[in-house]
């Protein structure tokens, strides 16, 4: 079993920044790799950034390539997303996941365990 707990959401003008935080506990965090993913209002679930266990690799879909990075500090059992140059569009209920195989990072069906999310809103 993984726990994971997000952190970090609120509300931030158009061009902010936010770093959401995502705690894991459970398995040993160091043998997953982690992904975050986004939901807004009437629309499906996405992906938006994932990164292997080590942190040596890291995916993001091309909306945020640029402007979002993620990370990890394996010693905290936490996974990071500094979200940068944010846009309205970007508003959305923003979730960790963990993915114990390290395959399909890019698909949400992929992921084992889930965290009850985190509100982001980007005011224009």
């Amino acid at each position: 079993q993984v726990q994971l707990v997000e952190s970090g959401g609120g509300l931030v003008q158009a061009g902010g920044s936010l770093r959401l935080s995502c705690a894991a506990s459970g398995r040993t965090f160091s043998k997953y790799a982690m992904g975050w993913f986004r939901q807004a209002p009437g629309k499906e679930r996405e992906f938006v950034a994932a990164i292997s266990w080590s942190g040596g690799m890291t995916y993001y879909a091309d909306s945020v390539k640029g402007r979002f990075t993620i990370s990890r500090d394996n010693a905290k059992n936490t996974v990071y997303l500094q979200m940068n140059i944010l846009e309205p569009e970007d508003t959305a209920v923003y979730y960790c996941a963990a993915n114990l195989a390290g395959l399909g990072l890019y698909q949400e069906n992929e992921y084992n365990y889930w965290g009850q999310g985190t509100q982001v809103t980007v005011s224009s």
